[in-house]
């Protein structure tokens, strides 16, 4: 795990945490910038968890707990995006050949071996966990945030054990359909990564349209103006900005074909 710069007393609140992470994600330009900021996140969900803990043994209002375990479905989703990431970075760099699949060897250029997952401060079980959350998402777009909402609105704590189980459950889900798929017709053949990115997007501009109902746009504008008050609500905003930006993004693309 990398080392996390030093965080004052005065900056150890969840909602700085949990903006600190997102920030330092969406800034990574390297993998090892991706993992501090997954680091981050971590130690964020770790607050959060004990900041919930602490609330239930002093039997303190029920808004608090949501609060904590809010921040901790925060943390925990910016912390599954950084691990996609990784998966990718990691792939890549794979086939690269800067990586080792195996044992390592010696590099063509001479300047050395390929490094190993030890190297890049990484565990094969981390790769492995990551490469699951990256596979969930695209066989399932949105499966991490649903997940973490629908923990929330029955009032269960969102933790990894249970985000873990669902990412899982969904990536096998997304394996068995190509497998069934190549046996009906021999011709059949994978997406292309460019191919799978594009099913991402429209599958999630898919899922949005139909959830987004008059009823429950009403009821979302509703909820907005309710949590106006909580500790997340700029985050939230900061995220639907963002979200807003890439949609028109991606409608200029149509609109320039």
């Amino acid at each position: 795990m990398t080392s996390l710069a030093p965080i004052s007393a005065d900056t150890q609140d969840l909602p700085s945490l949990i903006d600190r992470a997102a920030s330092m994600l969406t800034g990574a330009k390297t993998a090892a910038e991706v993992l501090e900021a997954r680091d981050m996140a971590g130690f964020a969900y770790d607050v959060a968890k004990r900041a919930a803990r602490l609330q239930r043994a002093k039997s303190a209002h029920d808004d608090l707990v949501a609060a904590a375990h809010r921040a901790q479905a925060h943390a925990l989703e910016i912390e599954a995006r950084a691990k996609r990431r990784l998966a990718d970075e990691y792939d890549a760099a794979q086939a690269r050949g800067e990586v080792a699949q195996g044992r390592p060897k010696s590099l063509e250029n001479g300047k050395g071996f390929q490094a190993t997952v030890a190297d890049l401060g990484l565990r094969h079980d981390e790769i492995h966990e990551a490469r699951q959350i990256r596979d969930a998402e695209a066989a399932e777009p949105g499966i991490v945030r649903r997940t973490l909402d629908e923990r929330l609105e029955r009032g269960e704590e969102p933790t990894r054990a249970a985000l873990r189980k669902m990412v899982v459950d969904a990536a096998m889900r997304g394996l068995r359909p190509q497998r069934s798929a190549s046996r009906r017709n021999p011709l059949y053949a994978p997406p292309t990564p460019a191919r799978a990115a594009w099913q991402h997007v429209t599958g999630t501009f898919r899922a949005f349209a139909e959830w987004a109902t008059e009823e429950n746009l009403a009821l979302a504008r509703q909820g907005m103006r309710e949590a106006r008050d909580e500790p997340f609500h700029e985050l939230d905003a900061q995220a639907i900005a963002r979200g807003a930006a890439r949609f028109t993004q991606i409608t200029e693309w149509l609109d320039a074909e």
